[in-house]
This record gives structure tokens, sequence and C-alpha cells, in this order.
């Protein structure tokens, strides 16, 4: 019988990690299922362009995985029982189980609502290509006439306010956020953010914190009401409860605690990449919810998996971070490295170079997962039959 592997969630960790498994595992040893929701491959990065009206590529997974060992399944993810190994999944035929023997868990992230009032209801946000869709068809409505407010002040937000301003310029664009806007930045960046938004006639409201999203407007904690056609949520990223519910062991805003080689700490067969991976990086910091963090964790969970079910010896990939890099629009951007310490540098790179830079990384990141097939491994490991091959092979 084949070693049965599933991964849950085809975003930029689970897409990659099993293309890079399917390349490297045999066939006849190994039976690798992708469970996605969505038939293509959704390019998160690039869904605040997609709220703000832009056309993205469409990727489908189908097309990505030919010529693959990779089975699709497309379906939502309702259950996890790590006891027993089975994943529990929905699609339009009904509810199916799915039994694995080595689980790679990339379920990723959404908008985390953080219990405010109206929230769900009332706002858009652009964790998901579902909800960006709904956010653009309300932009579409609004036309040249609205006014929209973009709760938050983190990456998301900024990149989500700026890409709106600069392509729908008739609507009026606020940003409220608890803290101060790029207050983490070095001083050449955060001056070149500043004015950026005043370059798009974006007003923000700093050091104001929402409680309440009500139907056309947000009301902060002081009462202050802000009139709002269309409300972007952009407060930071939850992970699924799913992960919770398993029995997995998790911290409190329910990422998976995972060891150096990004297998669970409670239960070794489950391996995780991603946003829902809780682990410590080379900083001795734990690793941030984004892009980079899912090329890290992904590179290093996939080669424990191919190190503990062949013997081969684990490579330890890098988990490291190096910065933040926002785009400001199409135009405009800032690639803000930061110290071993997670603190911005003093420096930056601002302006066109820096847009150039991000919108290439962007596009390699999509192209490579994209071509699965491309760098197939000359040889294909095969499973290792006992634990003392395995020791063996590692020996040797």
């Amino acid at each position: 019988m084949k070693h049965r592997i599933v991964v849950l969630g085809a975003g930029y960790a689970g897409a990659f990690s099993a293309g890079y498994l399917a390349r490297q595992l045999h066939s006849d040893d190994f039976e690798i299922t992708v469970v996605n929701a969505e038939s293509d491959f959704v390019e998160r990065l690039r869904l605040h362009q997609l709220a703000a009206g832009q056309n993205l590529r469409h990727r489908p997974l189908a097309e990505m995985f030919a010529g693959t060992c990779i089975r699709l399944r497309l379906a939502r993810v309702t259950n996890v029982d790590v006891d027993h190994r089975t994943v529990t999944v929905v699609d339009g035929e009904g509810i199916d189980r799915l039994e694995y023997d080595t689980l790679v868990y990339t379920l990723g992230s959404t908008a985390a609502d953080h219990g405010v009032p109206g929230v769900e209801e009332h706002a858009f946000h652009v964790a998901a290509r579902p909800s960006a869709l709904r956010l653009r068809a309300r932009l579409d409505e609004l036309g040249q006439h609205g006014k929209v407010v973009v709760v938050g002040g983190n990456l998301t937000a900024i990149e989500a306010a700026t890409e709106i301003a600069e392509s729908r310029p008739g609507l009026g664009v606020s940003l409220a956020t608890s803290g101060e806007l790029g207050g983490w930045l070095g001083t050449k960046a955060r001056r070149h953010l500043l004015r950026a938004f005043d370059r798009f006639g974006i007003t923000v409201h700093e050091h104001t914190t929402i409680e309440r999203v009500e139907e056309a407007a947000v009301v902060a904690a002081d009462g202050t009401a802000f009139a709002s056609d269309a409300t972007v949520w952009t407060a930071g990223f939850a992970v699924h409860p799913i992960a919770a519910a398993s029995g997995l062991e998790v911290v409190p805003n329910g990422q998976i605690v995972v060891d150096r080689q990004m297998r669970s700490v409670s239960h070794p067969d489950v391996y995780v990449a991603g946003d829902s991976a809780f682990v410590i990086g080379d900083n001795g910091r734990p690793l941030p919810m984004s892009c980079a963090s899912a090329g890290f964790t992904g590179m290093q969970a996939t080669a424990a998996i191919v190190g503990d079910l062949t013997g081969r010896k684990i490579k330890a990939a890098a988990l490291t971070y190096v910065g933040n890099h926002i785009s400001l629009g199409r135009k405009d951007g800032i690639l803000q490295l930061v110290d071993g310490d997670a603190r911005s540098k003093s420096g930056a790179v601002c302006g066109r170079s820096a847009a150039r830079v991000k919108s290439a990384i962007v596009a390699a990141s999509g192209w490579a997962i994209g071509h699965p097939t491309l760098g197939r491994s000359t040889h294909k490991y095969r499973l290792a039959t006992t634990r003392q091959q395995s020791a063996d092979v590692v020996a040797a």
C-alpha cells in the first residue's frame, strides 16, 4: 500500500509543498492528495489589486498539477482527526473522509475580526478571493462617489488603501489605525509612506481604535463615527479553529506549535507550513504570518518529510525574517530591511525601484509555484520500509 500524504490547502505554502514532494518522492511508494476549496491557485499577495479592480491571471490547479502524481480534491476541510488520521471534507457531492499517513497542514489564515461587532456583517476583507471580489463589486457600485474606510495599520491595510485610492481616484479613502501609521518603519521609509498617503489624498486617523462597524459607518472607542460606504477590515490575521479543535497543540491564536523541522510537537506525523505554523525563527522570535514565512516553512517542512520518510539527511532551511516589502499602488513601494532583532534599519529602498522589485518577486513566486514539473528531480526517493532502514541511510 502506498504511503498517503494529504496536503490541506493550496496557497503559497501548500502548492509549493505538494509540487516539491511530487518531484522528490517516487510515485510507486507515495500518493499525494491536495485538498483545496478553490479550483485556482490564488495569489494572495495580489488580492488588494483584485479588489481595486485589476484582473489577475487565472492559475487552475488542475493545469498546474498536470503531469505530476498529485491528486487534486476540490473540497472544503471541516475537521481533522489527528488520533485516527482522517480529514473530513465537504464538496458538492456531500461529506467524505480522507485517510492519511502524513498530513501537511497549510490552511493559512484569514482576516481577524477580534470580536468587534459588525465586522462579519458589514465589512470586507482582502485575505481571500471571494471577499476581495465582493469588495470589488461594492466599489463598482459606488463608481466615483463614496467613502471607503480601511481599518488597520499593517502592510495589508497600507497596500489596500493605496491601491484603492490609485485605482479609483473619485472615492474618498481614509485609514483608521490604533497606532501610528508605519510607526515600525525606519525614518526614511516612514517619511516616504506619509508622502505617498498625502499624494493619494488618503486621510489618516491615528491612535483610533474601532469598536463597532455599522452598515454605513465605523465607530471609534471615543464615540467618533466615520461615514463609510465600504469598510475594508485589515486589522490582522487569524488561523482557522480547525487546528485547535483537532487536538493539535496550538498557541492562543490557534497556530500549531511545531519544532525546528516543522513537525507538530504533539503529533509528529503532522507537518505545518505557512501562517498556520507557530515556529521560532533563527532570530529567536516567532516568524510572522507572511508569504516569505510560507516559503521558508514550506522548504523546511518538505525537507523534513522527505528525510523522515526516505531516510535522507534533513537539510536545514533558513527561518529568517529580512524585512517588509510594501506596495504603494502600482508604481511606488518601500523595501524596509530589519536587523537580527526584527527592528527596522535606518535606510530603505523607496519609489519605483522598490515597486519593481516587489512586482518581480511576486511574479516569480507565482510562476515557480505554477510550474511544479520544472526542476524535476533526476531521481525519486523511495519509502524507507522500517525505522532501522531510515536510520541506516541517515548514518551512511
